[in-house]
């Protein structure tokens, strides 16, 4: 393997005492020089060894441990993405609310037109909760997929754990979410739908929400390093998956022979309970909150464990 292909499969760095130097070079501490004949930092009194990795899970421990110290760098990533999409103005704030906010009024006029006005002003409140958390996750795999082919040059220069990409991604997506919350609260007072302490089941449902999307992220992520044609069919795949989940209508609405629909969705029962706790003020039942979890660690274990298996060859495919 050469140097340069070695350098550029390392995520990780190995601290040492200077190595001597090459024949011919000046001694002294004016040109330190590395063990692969390049000059150390001038302005540091440690260097950089590189080496090759094969491809595989990496200690998870030491991995997990670097990820942590490094959350700031996801933070602040995030930041600039949000600061790009003018997330900082009262304008874009605005645009960010009523974006989704027209799509559900759209969507409420096509489906109260196609059930003959037997909708109510409870199923647009519906309506609303499940579009806002919808884009959500459609915001956040849309952003994923491209957040390690669109980071070359950050991958290429730098050594930190490549998961930060996508988690970034979803936190961005996190912090859009939050604004649309005192719009549906709103909603939610104004159509007297019930409040009570079953309302505490959505900080649940949507932790277990952000487990399903971190996973899936990542796992789009990495697959888009292979396949680049994935973030262009992307969206047609997120707007078929809105048609397939119980957000247009309600999840007891589906006829049985479309039930291995829902049963192979795995948003269909996380938002099958969110729906319950919000519409209709109950607590979701104990099979729909265990099928939701178990989708959502499923999801979770599998995508991030492909990511980082496979993320000591993103340099290369780059």
């Amino acid at each position: 393997m050469s140097p340069l292909r070695s350098e550029l499969m390392s995520t990780g760095t190995r601290h040492g005492p200077p190595a001597s130097p090459p024949p011919g070079a000046p001694s002294g501490a004016q040109r330190p020089w590395s063990r692969r004949g390049r000059r150390e930092d001038e302005f540091g009194g440690e260097h950089h060894v590189y080496e090759p990795h094969r491809i595989g899970l990496p200690p998870l421990r030491p991995y997990l441990h670097t990820l942590l110290q490094r959350r700031e760098f996801a933070y602040e990533l995030s930041r600039t993405n949000l600061r790009a999409q003018h997330f900082n103005t009262a304008f874009g704030q605005f645009w960010l609310v009523i974006n989704p906010l027209l799509l559900a009024l759209i969507y409420f006029m096509l489906v109260d037109i196609l059930q003959h006005g037997s909708r109510g002003a409870d199923f647009f409140a519906h309506l609303m909760a499940g579009l806002f958390v919808f884009t959500m996750v459609n915001q956040a795999v849309t952003q994923g997929a491209k957040s390690v082919t669109s980071g070359g040059r950050l991958i290429l220069n730098t050594a930190f754990p490549r998961m930060l990409l996508p988690l970034s991604s979803v936190l961005t997506a996190a912090l859009r979410f939050l604004p649309t919350i005192v719009v549906y609260a709103v909603v939610h007072v104004a159509t007297g739908l019930p409040i009570g302490w079953n309302l505490l089941w959505a900080p649940v449902l949507f932790v277990v929400l952000l487990v399903f999307t971190t996973g899936a992220t990542s796992l789009i992520a990495a697959a888009t390093v292979y396949f680049r044609d994935i973030s262009s069919f992307l969206p047609y795949v997120m707007r078929i998956w809105l048609y397939a989940t119980p957000v247009l209508y309600y999840i007891e609405d589906v006829p049985r022979r479309f039930h291995l629909v829902t049963d192979l969705n795995p948003l269909a029962p996380i938002l099958g309970a969110w729906g319950d706790v919000l519409t209709r003020g109950e607590a979701p039942s104990a099979g729909r909150l265990a099928v939701a979890a178990a989708w959502s660690a499923t999801v979770f274990v599998v995508g991030i464990l492909f990511f980082i298996s496979r993320e000591r060859e993103f340099a290369v495919r780059l």
